[in-house]
């Protein structure tokens, strides 16, 4: 027979969780951020930063819900890019085209699980409602959020300096990002649209692992759903390769 876990909600109602399930949380959680703190050690520590500096917040919070498979990749793609790689053995790997793909998706995807994350502590921390429920907010924060963290990203990568920096920011984000984000976005909400109204019929709190195991999920099918507007951007030259032209 399964067993409950009891969690006692803001509102003081109580909610059950099957226990197997908390643990299961707290168990990829833990892979995923310990998958992260790996990266951040490689980066930091060891010296293997990297030439787009973006893609050291990219690498880690893609192990936050890739976890192990993140880590591969990173030591596969992102390590060998490194000057200090590069000192030690002069040429990098040959790196596949489907990679490119990958990257550019992860760097979108990036855009959406900050925005995530910002969203929920904003969102649960204000208990901002719409329509007596937490779950509208919550997508509205999610979107915006990550709208506002993909503009950021760019702004910082321009050259640009002044007023036209924002602006040359803007263009390439609605040219090479938005599409993408959006297509993450509606995949991630609608999964978590799915688990909140059809599994769990109740508003799931950021204070319980399974709320994260959720997000989690929900972000690699995001992921997988922006693969192809992903790729359609980079075939059509919307895109700017984070590592180059693929060889």
């Amino acid at each position: 027979m399964a067993t409950w876990h009891r969690i006692e909600r803001r509102e003081r109602e109580t909610v059950l969780q099957p226990t197997w399930l908390v643990v299961l949380s707290w168990a990829v959680l833990s892979v995923g951020l310990a998958s992260t703190a790996i990266i951040l050690i490689d980066h930091f520590v060891l010296r293997y930063r990297q030439p787009v500096k973006v893609m050291e917040i990219v690498w880690p919070a893609t192990a936050l819900y890739f976890g192990p498979a993140a880590v591969l990749a990173y030591q596969q793609w992102g390590r060998p890019q490194s000057p200090r790689w590069l000192e030690r053995h002069r040429t990098p790997p040959r790196r596949p085209r489907l990679a490119v793909t990958i990257i550019e998706t992860l760097h979108c995807a990036t855009h959406c699980v900050l925005g995530a994350i910002i969203a929920t502590f904003v969102v649960f921390g204000l208990s901002l409602e719409l329509f007596d429920k937490r779950l509208w907010p919550e997508f509205i924060g999610d979107y915006v959020a990550a709208v506002v963290v993909g503009l950021l990203f760019r702004y910082f990568a321009e050259a640009e300096a002044g007023g036209r920096r924002a602006w040359a920011a803007m263009r390439r984000f609605i040219r090479g990002d938005l599409l993408s984000v959006s297509v993450f976005e509606f995949a991630l909400l609608g999964w978590l649209a799915l688990m909140e109204l059809t599994v769990f019929h109740e508003t799931l709190q950021p204070s319980s692992p399974v709320f994260w195991l959720i997000v989690q999920i929900g972000s690699i099918i995001g992921f997988f759903a922006a693969w192809p507007p992903t790729l359609w951007l980079i075939r059509r030259g919307a895109k700017a390769e984070l590592l180059g032209k693929p060889q």
